[in-house]
């Protein structure tokens, strides 16, 4: 694999001559160049975090996976390190799949999918999928240890295992198409990370039109237990499930040798147009957090123009509401990149926009809204707004539908659509606004809600507006700070 991983790595570094500013985030995980989609590896190991991703390092389109790796020591400043895995042996030829990280006393252990086209290339109709481990003892270099499992007679879609340590034994969920086309989450175990024995199938769709549960995770958060997923064919319904494919969660009671007892049935874990595999990890103080794909399977994607394309999120902690919905705010330590603060009390604006005169280039707002006060019939923000308004991404109030909407109409290069939420109950609504060069990431009153989606503006001065149709809008307050670039440049 050593020559593979040389040669993956010299790509990157040909193709990043092409990386534009333009889009390429200030305080995002994204690849050198080339394409990166799943999280991969999420993991505190030895005093760093390290993050791995789904990346294929000869193009800015998607290709036969290989495995991306970043580092941090706080979630915030990451620094990119040699491509980890790359496919070379017979079970994995065609792609390191999606996987996790654990540590195994001292050694970082990667478990992934190892897939095989058993046809022509790309075709996804006849493959063989098996999870395979690899081990390090550095956490950089990487030894792959072969096949760990195989999958069940029939079934050819088996993938994306996430694995965890319980009771003194390993566990492993994983992502499976039946032979009757039907998702599934399968549960195993192992005493070892080597020997596997199945333990039971532990969720399988209702809805006859998902096909594939990707990306599963299984963790416990307050005093219930979370499975998390992907799923795959789940058809649109009213505002809901717009985009290719969705992300969210069962809420559930379980332990070891039980079945998972679901009360909460599916929900979505993000509004926006781009959020997908979401995996979660345990930090270093104890809390659970979740980084996700910041895109979604075909979408546009301009930045491949310069040899990119894919970001993930920003890290989110993740708690249980008293009535078990699962709520996600971004991580405390985004502060770090905090400068310049702005803070503007008591806007008033009645029928018409005010430019706020703030840089909306990379940045993050916290923004209060007098709900009591705010009857016009749209009013919010116009954020990452060209000067003379022909460009920017709405986020606002409809008061007539009752929404809190993301409207990418005018975002930039291809995008297009808008997305949704009911709008939150109260005398008061709390948006949490993170804007980098091609990304919005919006958090509703502490966590009850996210939407998270790309865009692309076309010019370099970007500011933001107030904006009120058909009557008034009413803020308290906003907080706003300029946000450095990760790196410190």
């Amino acid at each position: 694999m050593k020559e593979l991983l040389t040669k993956a790595n010299q790509s990157v570094e040909q193709l990043a001559r092409h990386v534009k500013d333009r889009y390429y985030p200030a305080y995002h995980i994204a690849a050198q160049a080339g394409w990166i989609n799943d999280p991969n590896g999420l993991i505190y190991f030895k005093g760093k975090y390290h993050a791995f991703f789904q990346h294929y390092p000869y193009s800015e389109n998607w290709g036969p996976m290989h495995w991306g790796h970043v580092t941090s020591d706080d979630l915030v400043h990451w620094q990119h390190l040699p491509i980890a895995l790359a496919p070379s042996d017979s079970y994995d030829k065609d792609g390191c799949f999606s996987g996790s990280a654990v540590d195994d006393n001292g050694v970082l252990a990667l478990i992934y999918t190892g897939h095989v086209w058993l046809n022509q290339a790309g075709d996804d109709s006849a493959v063989r999928e098996v999870q395979c481990l690899a081990t390090s003892k550095d956490g950089i270099h990487f030894e792959k240890q072969g096949v760990v499992l195989t999958p069940p007679d029939g079934i050819m879609h088996f993938r994306d295992p996430k694995v965890w340590r319980q009771d003194n034994q390993w566990f492993m969920v994983v992502g499976a198409r039946n032979q009757q086309d039907i998702g599934q989450v399968l549960l195993y175990r192992s005493d070892n990370l080597r020997d596997w024995q199945f333990d039971q199938i532990l969720a399988q769709t209702s809805d006859p039109d998902v096909y594939m549960m990707e990306c599963p995770d299984f963790f416990p958060l307050g005093d219930k237990y979370i499975l998390m997923f992907s799923p795959q064919g789940m058809k649109p319904k009213g505002y809901q499930y717009r985009n290719r494919f969705q992300s969210g969660y069962l809420v559930g009671e379980w332990k070891p040798g039980s079945s998972f007892k679901v009360i909460q049935q599916f929900t979505e874990l993000d509004h926006g147009h781009d959020f997908y595999a979401p995996q979660s990890f345990i930090s270093k103080d104890n809390r659970r957090m979740i980084i996700g794909w910041m895109d979604m399977w075909d979408s546009v994607m301009p930045s491949k123009a310069d040899k990119w394309a894919g970001v993930l999120t920003l890290p989110r902690e993740l708690t249980l509401s008293k009535d078990n919905q699962v709520l996600m705010k971004p991580l405390d330590a985004i502060t770090l990149l905090r400068v310049e603060p702005k803070t503007l009390l008591n806007l008033q604006l009645k029928s018409g926009q005010q430019d706020l005169k703030l840089n909306s280039l990379q940045c993050e707002l916290i923004v209060q809204v007098d709900m009591t006060k705010t009857i016009a019939e749209r009013a919010g923000l116009a954020l990452a707004a060209s000067p003379d308004g022909k460009e920017s991404t709405l986020l606002y109030i409809d008061n007539q539908a009752k929404r809190l909407i993301l409207d990418r109409a005018k975002s930039g290069e291809g995008v297009q659509g808008y997305r949704s939420i009911p709008l939150p109950q109260g005398d008061s609504l709390t948006l949490r606004i993170f804007i980098d060069h091609s990304s919005v990431e919006v958090f509703v009153n502490q966590g009850e809600a996210a939407l998270t989606s790309r865009i692309y503006p076309t010019g370099d001065e970007r500011t933001i507006y107030l904006f009120a149709e058909n009557g008034e809008l009413a803020i308290k307050q906003i907080n706003y700070w300029y946000l450095e670039n990760m790196n410190g440049k």
